[in-house]
């Protein structure tokens, strides 16, 4: 339970259970609804509600882009923390790129990639772990912590040692080395556990009850969900400055693009985002919620989310119309989107279902060779999981659920410098000639004549 003490944020009302619909005060409750039975059960999820109409008389589209901080500070209203306790280390504006040319090769002039790659850990967590450090920092906690598979604990690293906050990792052993060297370089005591991401899960939870430590864990503190839905509110606002510049220079190929326009606000059709526990999704389509509340947009976007063949839970939910998922044994050479149990479920199953999307499978082989494309085509380099957004949209588009004119982005949530081997996996070794030009000339006759 928070403080008394604690701050509270100006439009923050309530939380509400997704699952028995409890509503609770934001100062009775911290992380879960009292109908979650257990620590392992993927009940009793938390939803954040606001004040929306006192937000619509304190702010606007016009003012937040007139900001002149860039990060997700900007969107102050709508978060669950004071402004100023987030920690120094700027989160979000990650660009929004059109990618012409990896459109023009699968048909989809309107296809845009928003490189979360770019953030300051290089990757999409760190909008959730700001949250988390100033929540800690309100509240006044010693430590905070989390269980993850790299990207989540590699953003909490960064964003406590900016704010010097003390910070604990829980990782499985068999993390990536690159992510667990940013970890240990800003600072964090890293545990490796030997078993599963959910055992390093479930041992966090039990830890930071025992030591009484702030806990960033995705799907059991609701307040995640809140910074990961700010990028739904960039790629709406960078969406529309592309449409401004394009009436600037007196094109108009929005014109004909099937986008909803409101004040400056444009909705894409369609959003595709790789899927692993939930939580990420779930912060999409919360975010688009916000918006669609606040009457800032028209409609809601087709959120599609995509998982590894190797890691299905939550497309066989969706499939079987289940509203909890049968825990797999996941496998998938994605780690950032393997899990056996969802720990998001709700939120992630809601994302696809209210807004007319999908779920949508891919074998590894698919995701690994979506690397290349996105990297030459699109001039964004991927981690594995990033990647499966675009191997994703293939799929879409082969089965029949994205047209050919719609707008549609794709969400990068990580770069591939998290998994250098994998790239490498895709590209082979680079070739070793001696220091001649005689070798350079055959190198290049070797290429002319292929």
């Amino acid at each position: 339970m928070t403080s008394d003490t604690t701050p509270r944020p100006p439009f923050l009302s309530s939380l509400r259970c997704l699952r028995c619909g409890t509503e609770y005060a934001p100062d009775a409750i911290e992380y879960v609804c009292a109908c979650r039975p257990n620590v392992g059960s993927d009940l009793g999820t938390l939803d954040v509600e606001y004040d929306y109409a006192a937000i619509r008389s304190t702010t606007s589209p016009e003012q937040i882009g007139a900001d002149p901080d860039r990060s997700i500070g900007r969107w102050w209203a709508q978060l669950p923390v004071q402004r100023e306790s987030l920690p120094p280390l700027p989160v979000g504006n990650t660009p929004l790129l059109h990618a012409k040319r990896l459109g023009e090769s699968i048909g989809l002039p309107n296809l845009y990639v928003k490189d979360d790659g770019r953030n300051p850990s290089a990757s999409f967590k760190d909008r959730a772990s700001a949250i988390a450090v100033a929540r800690a920092q309100e509240k006044g906690s010693a430590v905070v912590a989390t269980a993850s598979t790299g990207n989540a604990a590699a953003a909490l690293a960064g964003q406590a040692a900016a704010a010097g906050q003390a910070s604990v990792i829980f990782v499985p052993k068999t993390a990536p080395k690159a992510k667990i060297a940013q970890l240990l370089v800003y600072g964090s005591r890293v545990l490796a556990v030997d078993g599963s991401y959910d055992d390093a899960f479930d041992l966090c939870v039990a830890a930071c009850a025992e030591f009484g430590w702030y806990n960033r864990n995705t799907g059991y503190n609701p307040y995640m969900t809140e910074g990961k839905k700010t990028v739904a509110f960039e790629i709406v606002e960078q969406l529309s400055e592309f449409r401004d510049r394009s009436y600037e220079l007196g094109a108009r190929s929005y014109d004909s693009a099937p986008l909803t326009h409101n004040s400056k606000l444009i909705t894409p059709n369609s959003v595709f985002v790789s899927v692993g526990d939930g939580c990420i999704i779930g912060g999409v389509h919360k975010g688009f919620n916000d918006l669609l509340a606040l009457g800032w947009i028209e409609r809601m976007p087709r959120i599609y989310g995509v998982q590894s063949a190797g890691s299905p839970a939550l497309y066989n939910a969706w499939r079987d119309g289940r509203e909890i998922p049968l825990p797999v044994a996941a496998t998938t050479r994605a780690d950032s989107i393997s899990v056996n149990a969802p720990r998001d479920p709700v939120k992630a199953l809601n994302a696809v279902r209210q807004s007319g999307g999908a779920f949508v499978l891919v074998e590894d082989t698919a995701i690994l060779a979506s690397i290349l494309p996105l990297a030459r085509l699109g001039a964004v380099f991927a981690e594995p999981a990033g990647a499966a957004a675009y191997a994703g949209l293939q799929r879409a588009l082969a089965d029949g659920l994205v047209g050919r004119d719609e707008t549609v982005i794709l969400i990068n949530t990580g770069s591939g410098l998290k998994d250098v081997p994998a790239a490498m996996q895709m590209t082979g070794e680079p070739l070793t000639i001696p220091p001649t030009l005689a070798a350079v000339h055959r190198v290049l006759q070797t290429i002319n004549n292929r």
